[in-house]
């Protein structure tokens, strides 16, 4: 079987992808980054999607991004937005996150000989981040062709970002079909440390109307009754 890195959060987009890659007759390796996110029990999440999707391996690299701050996610002093989405680029967005990320997934991917890559990046129902558009991603894996060893030797990598065009709606349906256990994942930019979610962030509402379109039953785990 061929290798994919998958990179894999424990939020229902990077679940869905890991669950795409298996069904693609990759054998999967689930990468995870501990960068000091508040919502951390979002990585114990990863853990179960990662074993439930019989990932071949699964790493969690500790990366501590509270250093620089910066987002409401790694700052503890920021509040994490609870209005709606808004037009702007949200102080949810983590600088280079996915930078990072993908760096650490095409370290791993060189070293296991793979050329394949998937994230769960989303240009559809997303929060305005720069780093989920389509000529990010683009841009990356030409960048990951010239500056690896595998890739000066011919051997091209790509980054498969399947959710790329998807509506939640549509990844939601996705993910069930191949039977994904959505109820295992944490997309809550506040999860408790029980991994309930507050189901009024930005992250949280998205999630919520997508199965709402999908017309099927929302298996998060909420803190409040009335959510």
């Amino acid at each position: 079987m061929k290798k994919a890195v998958v990179l894999l959060s424990g939020g229902l987009d990077s679940a869905t992808v890991l669950a795409i890659a298996r069904d693609q007759g990759f054998q999967c390796y689930a990468l995870s980054v501990d960068y000091g996110q508040r919502h951390r029990s979002e990585l114990e999440a990863a853990r179960e999607v990662a074993w439930s999707l019989h990932s071949h391996a699964h790493q969690i690299i500790k990366l501590d991004l509270t250093a620089f701050g910066g987002s409401a996610l790694t700052d503890r002093t920021m509040e994490i937005p609870t209005s709606g989405e808004k037009t702007e680029i949200p102080v949810t967005y983590v600088p280079a996150r996915n930078t990072i990320m993908l760096s650490l997934a095409l370290a791993w991917a060189e070293t296991l000989q793979s050329q394949d890559i998937y994230v769960g990046v989303n240009a559809v129902d997303y929060s305005g981040y720069p780093d989920c558009r389509p000529e990010y991603i683009q841009a990356f894996e030409q960048m990951a062709n010239l500056a690896t060893k595998a890739g000066v030797e011919g051997k091209k990598l790509t980054i498969h970002a399947p959710l790329m065009h998807l509506s939640k709606k549509e990844i939601i349906q996705a993910g069930l079909a191949l039977g994904v256990d959505y109820g295992l994942t944490v997309s809550c930019y506040q999860a408790d440390e029980m991994g309930r979610a507050c189901g009024i962030c930005d992250s949280c509402r998205i999630r919520k109307a997508g199965f709402a379109a999908a017309g099927v039953s929302d298996s998060t785990c909420y803190r409040l009754r009335s959510v």
